[in-house]
């Protein structure tokens, strides 16, 4: 290559065509593919370089075994898919007298002898919702998605209104309360049972 001057003419010296460099000064190497078998170490150790693991050694996926483990434990982990019923109603409706007798009952038999204390009831609360779910499903209404509040109300003379608003198919959905009242309390559970066409 021929060197200009500042008048644009050529003199007779040839240079070496210039070479960008890296901030260092060293000339920046190739990056390794991700397909070269060598390099899957070192690519993984780019990284997670910031991370405080440390890759001493990965066996690349080269192997067929590897993508059946992985196909077997995909399909392992795989939700079911069921075929569409084009049901629009359910089998069975959902009987609001009989679970309402049932939850009446598993708030009689779980707080006879309990006195109101804050901490306790926010447990409380948790399990006799678990144990009214439970008991709910024990019925055998499929496609139904239920719901269970459990309220605590402290009596010191108040009033109180609860309210809940819902969009719902007034022919398969439904709602249940269920009462339980003391000296120093009240508890409240509804259940709310609304079909998944």
């Amino acid at each position: 290559m021929e060197k200009r001057t500042r008048g644009g003419k050529a003199s007779g010296t040839l240079v070496a065509p210039v070479v960008p460099q890296s901030p260092t000064g060293s000339r920046r190497e190739r990056r390794p593919s991700m397909f070269e078998k060598e390099a899957y170490t070192q690519i993984l150790k780019e990284r997670l370089r910031e991370s405080s693991h440390d890759v001493l050694y990965v066996e690349p996926p080269f192997d067929d075994s590897i993508a059946e483990i992985s196909k077997e434990w995909k399909s392992s982990m795989a939700k079911f898919r069921f075929a569409n019923t084009y049901r629009m109603e359910p089998q069975k409706k959902f009987q609001a007298h009989s679970v309402e007798t049932k939850v009446q009952q598993i708030l009689t038999e779980n707080l006879k002898d309990v006195k109101y204390d804050d901490t306790l009831f926010s447990h409380l609360s948790l399990e006799l919702a678990d144990l009214i779910l439970s008991a709910v499903k024990d019925f055998g209404y499929q496609r139904y998605k239920l719901i269970i509040k459990v309220l605590f109300i402290q009596k010191t003379g108040q009033a109180i209104n609860v309210a809940s608003r819902w969009i719902w198919d007034v022919a398969w959905d439904s709602w249940v309360a269920a009462k339980h009242e003391t000296e120093t309390y009240v508890a409240l559970a509804l259940v709310f049972a609304l079909y998944c066409e």
